[in-house]
């Protein structure tokens, strides 16, 4: 065990200083300093830091566990955000930043009206409270605790060491952003990066070498012929994620995610300039296509030890796949990487949080002549607020069903489609104006918590974000058309086709690149 403590502390210290050694000469008193890295990411920092901000322990704990139960059609959820960073890069964020946005509810101020801004910031906000941080915290704790067991080196029960332990990550994960900003988050998944990549994959090689006896191309072989169903890759319609669904609801989602979601686009409005964003999601969807290795072999790699024992509990697999293959002494280095990773995602989205808090709701509605250095001094206060809300709600998580990762994916279609619909509308059909906007936004809203939560409709939730979306579009370009004599602001045209932001010019062939490897993964595989 001592070895065990000497890895944690010993990797998660250096992270600290190596994060501490890059901020010293910084300014984080100002908002562009402290919300937007002053404008100084490069692309291997915007890539490892999108990286850690969208993997964190909901997907080797939630992936995982769903790929035991439900085999490697849960894949779908990684190698197509390939495509959706590429749409991303070449017709998203190169608008967004020619813009210069500080935040995505700004854009739909410029795009419609102040209102919908307003209410686009609140829903987000929620978002984050209600979903995103209390299960990033739930997850990592259930990971944490599996590794040092503290209720039983402590003599306190599994529900008292959950709790203890959300705290503890809780208290760290704030401190990153409240008093470095994004900068400090940005440096350090970085290093988390390398450390979650290594770690990630030691499990799956250190399992198939041992299944293989020596030999982990033997290993893959009878880990397939075990199960061979687990790897059919299309999968049947009633199965947890169809085929179909990537032709539906499935895309708009991954859109929305790396082209529109706060705590992904911040990261490119911190970059040096354009070409250096465009780099960095080009260099993140590699890895997306590599992600799997540790994402969703392993829970693969669990049904062959495990089979069906733990099918009501599958969130349990990836734990106990890590104390089966991994050697004592390296727990304490594994269990730093998954905090690191528990760590990246809920400071970047605490980060984004406040970012929003300041800008769209603090600056526009009750300060107006806020200083950089006062929305800097309240983005501090709001994030660690949002910090203890978070870490309030986390202990009401329970096991869901179908694992953790589904869970996060259902409940983030209450926000993320209606808000996506309202988004897309807004850069790439100028017939629709506010009314049309805020009459969409609300449809939305209603119609998927009356479907997914009320009516309990018995079509999957991937397929209700796509006909939402249709009905959304329908109903905005209805209202639209009816309300005639509402503006429809053309200035952000002008703002985004006048600016002199210089694309990257491989930006077009490393995206045909990646979209071509992603058709060729479902082909190999189906």
């Amino acid at each position: 065990m001592l070895y065990s403590y000497l890895g944690f502390f010993g990797f998660t210290l250096l992270v600290i200083l190596y994060t501490s050694y890059k901020l010293r000469k910084d300014n984080l008193d100002t908002s562009n300093g402290y919300f937007f890295a002053g404008k100084s990411l490069t692309a291997p920092v915007i890539a490892g830091s999108m990286l850690l901000t969208n993997i964190s322990t909901e997907h080797l704990i939630g992936m995982n566990g769903s790929a035991y139960k439900n085999g490697i059609i849960v894949i779908a959820w990684e190698v197509t955000s390939a495509i959706a960073i590429v749409i991303a890069g070449i017709y998203i964020i190169p608008r967004f930043m020619k813009m210069k946005l500080t935040t995505i509810p700004e854009f739909l101020e410029k795009r419609f009206d102040a209102s919908i801004r307003s209410v686009v910031a609140l829903l987000l906000m929620s978002s984050f409270v209600v979903t995103l941080l209390p299960i990033i915290l739930y997850s990592g704790a259930i990971n944490i605790e599996s590794i040092f067991d503290f209720s039983t080196v402590f003599s306190i029960s599994k529900k008292e060491s959950l709790i203890y332990t959300i705290l503890a990550i809780g208290i760290l994960g704030s401190a990153y952003s409240i008093f470095g900003g994004l900068k400090a988050i940005a440096f350090s998944d970085s290093l988390n990066g390398v450390g979650l990549i290594l770690g990630g994959l030691l499990i799956p090689t250190i399992a198939l070498y041992q299944i293989g006896k020596g030999n982990i191309f033997t290993g893959v072989s009878s880990i397939y012929h075990f199960a061979p169903k687990k790897f059919d890759i299309i999968g049947s319609e009633d199965s947890i994620l169809p085929f179909s669904t990537l032709f539906t609801g499935l895309m708009i989602n991954q859109i929305y995610f790396w082209g529109m979601n706060q705590t992904i686009v911040q990261r490119a409005l911190g970059a040096k300039n354009l070409e250096e964003a465009q780099k960095g999601l080009i260099i993140t969807g590699i890895f997306k296509l590599l992600m799997p290795l540790i994402i969703v072999l392993p829970g693969l790699i669990g049904y062959y030890y495990f089979q069906e024992e733990y099918y009501a509990k599958p969130d349990l697999i990836y734990p106990l796949l890590v104390k089966k293959v991994l050697p004592s002494y390296l727990y304490g280095f594994f269990a730093a990487v998954i905090l690191g990773a528990v760590l990246s995602t809920f400071n970047s989205i605490l980060n984004s949080a406040s970012t929003i808090f300041c800008i769209d709701i603090y600056k526009k509605t009750f300060n107006k002549n806020a200083t950089d250095e006062k929305l800097a001094h309240f983005g501090k206060i709001s994030a660690a607020i949002l910090a203890v809300l978070s870490i309030s709600v986390a202990p009401l998580m329970a096991y869901a069903p179908s694992g953790l990762y589904f869970l996060l994916q259902e409940l983030n279609g209450i926000f993320f489609i209606p808000i996506s619909s309202v988004l897309i509308a807004g850069l790439f059909f100028k017939q629709i104006n506010a009314v049309g906007a805020k009459a969409g936004l609300f449809f939305g809203l209603i119609f998927y918590i009356l479907t997914s939560f009320i009516l309990h409709l018995n079509i999957h939730f991937v397929h209700l974000w796509g006909i939402e979306f249709v009905l959304n579009f329908i109903i905005m370009f209805m209202f639209s058309k009816y309300y005639t004599n509402v503006k429809t602001s053309s200035a952000y045209i002008e703002q985004w086709t006048t600016n002199d932001e210089k694309p990257w010019s491989g930006m077009n062939l490393a995206g045909s690149i990646l979209i071509c490897l992603t058709v060729l993964i479902y082909i190999m595989l189906s």
